[in-house]
């Protein structure tokens, strides 16, 4: 992580002191570096590298780690090491469920309540920005999840999607496998806009079948990254 000074005039007798990133931080940078496939499945990761990269102790690290562990994202194996857990389809399933259950709840309630005006422009430049980003896959992702997030945060649930993010992880990794080849983003795109146009046209119905529709894409696909991916994913289905 890098720290970068603010603009002035620094003190020769006393030279800027930072304060080390926070075990969240530490933790949610290397979760993202597994869920965009930065670290790849079945990779071992050191503690002693970590900790060189984030300026810190092991401490922080392994209190870290122990984060992703209960994610499903580490495995820590005593006397042997760390690594990156391999992508469970039974866990991507589950994520599944538990994902359809709470947005089409959230979905569902932000049509039926309606959201105010701003949230639904941030949610339609949400989709702008994956129109942009179509073909970077990491940035298409991050615009993904804000447009998700955007209706939790408009009916005052933002910390159940907080929680739903610690549970998908799984499911995150195999989304992102897909893309931007095997699951047409162009699809995606167009189930999203089915999504804010329920919720503008306040239609429960209609926000659910979308909804429906979106959380199905990734497992149509399925078998198929499963078969062009076989080092990296378990069919423990």
């Amino acid at each position: 992580m890098t720290h970068v000074p603010p603009l002035g005039r620094i003190s020769e007798n006393r030279p800027m002191q930072f304060a080390p990133p926070t075990v969240a931080a530490i933790r949610d940078a290397i979760r993202r570096d597994i869920i965009t496939l930065k670290l790849l499945p079945g990779a071992k990761v050191s503690e002693n590298d970590l900790a060189r990269r984030f300026g810190t102790s092991r401490t922080p690290v392994r209190e870290a780690v122990l984060g992703l562990v209960d994610q499903g994202l580490v495995d820590v194996r005593p006397q042997r090491g760390t690594y990156i857990t391999f992508i469970s389809l039974r866990s991507v399933k589950r994520a599944r469920f538990l994902r359809i259950a709470l947005e089409i709840a959230i979905f569902r309630k932000a049509a039926e309540d309606g959201l105010h005006p701003a949230r639904l422009a941030e949610a339609q430049a949400d989709i702008d920005e994956q129109v942009a980003h179509c073909d970077d896959p990491e940035r298409f992702t991050r615009a993904d999840d804000a447009f998700h997030r955007r209706f939790a945060d408009g009916i005052d649930l933002g910390d159940v999607w907080s929680i739903l993010e610690q549970e998908k992880s799984q499911f995150d990794r195999l989304r992102f496998l897909s893309l931007p080849n095997v699951t047409p983003v162009e699809t995606l795109i167009a189930q999203h806009r089915a999504m804010l146009q329920a919720v503008v046209a306040r239609d429960p119905d209609a926000a659910e079948r979308a909804v429906n529709d979106h959380l199905s894409e990734v497992l149509k696909v399925t078998d198929k990254l499963a078969a062009r991916h076989p080092d990296f994913i378990v069919n423990d289905v």
